[in-house]
């Protein structure tokens, strides 16, 4: 049942959207896709506001550092599910480090007022328009931001670990 479903989303989007969503694919009972940076509103806008489609509850919204993946480093990924049928879809934006802006989706979706200003507090994405864009759990003065992967797991300066009692 969810494998149609799936195959009505993507075939209304496609009709929508064209060549601005891409690489779809099924896994864990979840329609997976991308769309294009500056389309993350009108994708997020159609599949709530359509009637049939009705994905009216944001369950997640998360940042994602790729530094592999060059000109598109940064990734946001908005979890959105379907109340009435239970259909679940994850939407993920990608965003050059050099220029981490993505539009806010707070005005869609209040719940994604927090969930924003914890991945720019963690991450680095800007969310263009959001109401009240500051740190959210860490300090203000952090001048980083702590879960890209751009550090040491561990302080390569120690000199009192022995590296046998870790296994190496």
């Amino acid at each position: 049942m969810l494998a149609e479903i799936y195959e009505t989303i993507q075939k209304k989007l496609l009709e929508k959207f064209q060549d601005k969503v891409f690489n779809f694919t099924e896994s864990y009972n979840t329609l997976h896709f991308e769309a294009d940076k500056n389309m993350n509103l009108k994708v997020l806008s159609f599949l709530k506001e359509d009637p049939e489609l009705n994905f009216s509850f944001l369950t997640d919204l998360c940042g994602v550092h790729q530094p592999q993946d060059k000109n598109q480093e940064l990734w946001v990924v908005y979890h959105l599910r379907n109340l009435q049928n239970g259909s679940f879809i994850a939407l993920t934006i990608k965003t050059p480090e050099s220029d981490p802006k993505v539009f806010t989706a707070s005005q869609l979706f209040s719940a994604a007022n927090w969930m924003e200003r914890e991945t720019y507090d963690f991450f680095g994405i800007e969310f263009s328009g959001h109401p009240n864009l500051i740190r959210i759990l860490n300090v203000p003065e952090m001048n980083y931001f702590p879960l890209r992967k751009q550090y040491p797991l561990e302080d390569q300066t120690r000199k009192d670990k022995d590296d046998s009692m870790f296994g190496r």
